[in-house]
């Protein structure tokens, strides 16, 4: 594992869980930023965090 990996699967990780916090804030009903905030940051947070997970095998193999 090189740095530039770990910082990739960091940051899957780390949107991965803005992910789920954006999940239950809407199931809540009221959430804290606003549904529609909250909805933009689902809809970026997913997509994304498997990307960079993607880019962190991807790089992680590149480097054996």
């Amino acid at each position: 594992m090189t740095p530039k990996s770990g910082l990739f699967l960091m940051g899957s990780c780390i949107t991965a869980i803005a992910a789920v916090g954006s999940i239950f804030e809407l199931s809540s009903g009221t959430p804290q930023l606003g549904a529609s905030v909250t909805e933009i940051i689902l809809a970026g947070s997913i997509p994304l965090s498997g990307f960079l997970f993607y880019a962190a095998v991807r790089d992680a193999r590149a480097n054996q």
